[in-house]
């Protein structure tokens, strides 16, 4: 099967598919276009790509002509050929494209993968074959800290400890560190029956925010496998728009309605699909990227 990641630039999507046979990632090319032109018009890509490679090709610049073609999601839902390029060759690309927005493209695809949230996504990735995700203790604090210690293990010292500190975001005060092992003892027994109490005690852990870093990507996965024993269903997280998430989060210290409406409207019972995990990260980590 193949792996598929998604990658975000400016909000824009860069699909990418792993080559198990050459060991690589390849990169679609109108995905990259349509960022670099700030353009999310499939066809407009496509006639820029055509006009780009005849230029590069009166240059003498073969680029344009290297593409290989892999199978990717189409926004109608089929798999179709794509052109796609390696990792050199989209920073080929990106230094040929006649713009100024190539430069801090490249900076991010070139840095992306190296930094602490790469490292952590490519572990996040692994969980789906990893014979963790089948012995994780679901909707459990021991279970929270399996996969907090499984995505940022060997990155952080703190990696599936408890925080013993105090923390905020945004002015908001998570809970006391004093309190905390007697709010994460609450949160733990609280129902997991049906939907509303299943929501009710993600967003109960999200407001206890457990440990220093990391919270929301842990969180989402956890959410995703109770969702999956109790009710046979989790969230394809490419439904949910990250402002739309973000602001509903924030609004259900307060009022859940927001939020339980976007994960019930993104429910799916494709529980054991590789690529609808795979997406699920692609989001999660969308949504910490700072704006």
């Amino acid at each position: 099967m193949e792996k598929v990641s998604i990658r975000f630039f400016n909000d824009r999507e860069v699909r990418a598919v792993w080559d198990e046979e050459n060991s690589k990632w390849w990169f679609s090319v109108l995905d990259v276009v349509g960022v670099l032109n700030g353009q999310d018009n499939y066809e407009k890509n496509r006639n820029y790509w055509k006009y780009l490679k005849a230029k590069l090709k009166k240059e003498n610049n073969q680029l344009g002509s290297v593409t290989t073609q892999f199978k990717l999601t189409a926004p109608d839902g089929k798999k179709r050929l794509s052109n796609v390029m390696d990792y050199n060759q989209i920073i080929e690309l990106a230094k040929n494209f006649p713009n100024n927005k190539s430069a801090p493209f490249i900076q991010w695809f070139t840095y992306s993968d190296e930094s602490i949230d790469g490292k952590s996504k490519t572990k996040a990735y692994a969980l789906f074959e990893s014979s963790l995700l089948e012995n994780i203790e679901v909707g459990t604090i021991k279970g929270l800290k399996q996969i907090h210690a499984y995505l940022f293990g060997g990155l952080y010292d703190f990696a599936g400890k408890i925080r013993t500190v105090n923390i905020s975001k945004g002015g908001f005060k998570f809970a006391s560190a004093e309190f905390l092992p007697q709010t994460l003892e609450q949160i733990e027994k609280m129902s997991e029956k049906n939907f509303d109490e299943i929501t009710d005690k993600y967003i109960e852990m999200n407001i206890a925010h457990p440990f220093r870093e990391g919270n929301g990507r842990t969180t989402r996965i956890w959410l995703d496998l109770i969702l999956k024993r109790s009710l046979k269903l989790c969230v394809d997280w490419s439904k949910i728009n990250k402002k739309d998430y973000l602001s509903a989060m924030e609004e259900s210290v307060v009022d859940s309605s927001k939020i339980k409406t976007l994960l019930q409207n993104a429910l799916t019972d494709k529980i054991n699909d590789r690529e609808m995990f795979m997406k699920g990260i692609d989001y999660s980590y969308y949504y910490e990227e700072s704006e």
